[in-house]
């Protein structure tokens, strides 16, 4: 759905994209609204420098991740309703942006809606090890034991969509490069406000790439000029979370999400138990094996629940985004055409998703 591939244009690499010539400056009023969103972007990115290394990639950091995006967003359509910038005085590269970025950020979210979606099945499987452990049959242990097999080699396995996204990110990092806005004070406060808001959503789809995939490959390292005001705080977030996924890579785990590292560790302390046996004196660690894959489990479940609300609620606003800010005034046929097409996909993700009980993560426009 990418437009005919330009030669190529040399735009800023990771530059700032609001630069104000010399002798000029912002108007008062537009210079607060620029200031008032960056310090809340640095705010919203605060939020997300872990208290504790343990908190890094737990599923409630995820969530946290997530709802401050969501945050960020709202934030980008607030300011367009202050600019009062009509869709019909934007420059056909504004609209590029928008619909390019969707199109990609659609692509990605459907590769992290395939892995959540086999994280779930997978926790089916351990509530058949349990229920077999509870059924009190001569062969439950054998039956558990196979369970648990199925189990361990499904969430080891890899998921073609997900080791796909390197390219999509690829592209993201590119669209960091944003057109340069003449003659526009007000296309020069959007530009450069969207220039924070994705580079916080690109970089936080690398971790979560990374974190599905099990491979420092997906995770990216954004440089961001010291210019900004959120440059320190994003820096800090990013040095922290990157450092901790490839420490945590680097000692050979498959995993660094939190919950299910700890589901996989009470596997491995059950798993003996159930294929060699065990005698009298070992039936209080057996019990102790039991309840540990229980809690980890049903943590597992419960934090892959929140997430999905949080998302699939967002999935829900960005449909109206879109057809709010971009309906009126586009006049290519082409686009709008485009633009109908990446809707119709989206309602039929949400509502085959919502039958399923999968979890749908896009972004809209950023």
């Amino acid at each position: 759905m990418s437009r005919p591939q330009e030669p190529h244009r040399p735009f800023f690499h990771f530059g700032n994209p609001f630069r104000t010539p010399k002798g000029s400056q912002l108007p008062p009023r537009l210079l607060s609204l620029l200031n008032v969103f960056e310090a809340t972007l640095s705010e919203r990115l605060q939020r997300l420098v872990p208290k504790d290394k343990n908190d890094i990639l737990s599923l409630s950091w995820m969530k946290l991740a997530m709802e401050s995006l969501s945050e960020i967003h709202c934030d980008i359509k607030n300011l367009i309703t202050e600019l009062e910038l009509p869709v019909t005085d934007w420059d056909e590269k504004w609209i590029d942006v928008y619909l390019d970025i969707s199109v990609k950020l659609l692509d990605i979210s459907i590769a992290f809606t395939s892995e959540l979606t086999r994280l779930n099945q997978g926790h089916l499987l351990l509530q058949c090890v349990l229920h077999k452990l509870e059924s009190d049959t001569p062969d439950q242990f054998l039956r558990a034991c196979s369970s648990l097999d199925s189990w361990r080699q499904h969430i080891r396995s890899k998921n073609p969509r997900v080791e796909g996204c390197r390219p999509i990110l690829d592209k993201l990092v590119e669209s960091l490069n944003l057109p340069k806005v003449k003659n526009s004070a007000k296309g020069k406060v959007l530009m450069r406000s969207m220039y924070g808001a994705k580079v916080a959503t690109t970089y936080i789809c690398s971790v979560f790439a990374a974190g599905f995939s099990g491979s420092t490959n997906n995770l990216l390292d954004l440089p961001v000029p010291a210019t900004f005001p959120w440059a320190q705080v994003f820096s800090d977030v990013q040095t922290t979370v990157n450092t901790e996924i490839r420490n945590i890579f680097s000692c050979g785990e498959f995993t660094v999400l939190r919950e299910l590292h700890a589901v996989d560790a009470c596997s491995k302390k059950l798993y003996p138990f159930l294929q060699d046996g065990f005698g009298p004196a070992e039936g209080e660690s057996f019990k102790n094996s039991v309840s540990d894959l229980r809690n980890t489990a049903e943590k597992l479940s419960q934090g892959l629940d929140n997430l999905s609300k949080v998302v699939l609620s967002q999935n829900q606003s960005q449909g109206e985004i879109l057809t709010s800010k971009l309906r009126v005034g586009i006049y290519n046929l082409v686009w709008v055409m485009k633009l109908r097409l990446t809707l119709t996909c989206i309602a039929c993700i949400s509502v085959h998703s919502q039958k399923r009980g999968d979890i749908l993560i896009w972004y809209p426009y950023l």
